[in-house]
């Protein structure tokens, strides 16, 4: 939900697809690139990885931010367990120097009646790490099996000329 009404949007239908919605958003001079994804389980992980190489490469030095259902675990985001696909993506997030907010917190990104993990991920690249506040993992009630996420993105500025020098 956006709460400010001198923020701009334009959905980029060029990097959108059936799993992935990804949206330019401006206030002012400032523009980051966000995304929601989603990695099917049935498909090879390295699929998805393209997609997210061509968001930054779209992004142009903007700062991006991803929401993912991985389908992928990693004790890197505190699940308790490596898969294949968690490696695959560690090594993926490194190499593209993107970041993860993840607390390390009692309550997961996803719970259901096989269990539990930490599969819903937020990624960061370039200068908006600093702008992304109050990241946790919500224990409000949701309709889904994946809990709710929140954040908050630039209570002061997110323009690349203000975060580049901090």
């Amino acid at each position: 939900m956006v709460t400010n009404i001198q923020i701009g949007f334009l959905l980029l239908r060029q990097l959108l697809d059936e799993d992935t919605v990804v949206l330019e958003v401006v206030r002012g001079n400032g523009k980051i690139i966000i995304a929601s994804m989603y990695f099917d389980i049935n498909r090879q992980i390295k699929d998805d990885l393209k997609k997210i190489e061509a968001i930054i490469q779209h992004a142009k030095g903007a700062g991006v931010l991803l929401a993912i259902d991985s389908n992928s675990r990693s004790t890197s985001w505190h699940d308790t367990q490596t898969n294949s696909r968690g490696s695959i993506l560690e090594e993926f997030l490194t190499t593209k120097h993107l970041y993860l907010m993840k607390e390390k917190t009692t309550v997961t990104t996803l719970l259901n009646n096989q269990g539990s993990s930490n599969i819903d991920l937020t990624v960061i690249y370039n200068h908006i790490l600093k702008a992304v506040e109050h990241w946790e993992v919500s224990n409000q009630e949701s309709s889904s099996v994946h809990r709710i996420i929140k954040f908050a993105i630039g209570q002061g500025s997110w323009s690349r000329k203000n975060h580049g020098n901090k």
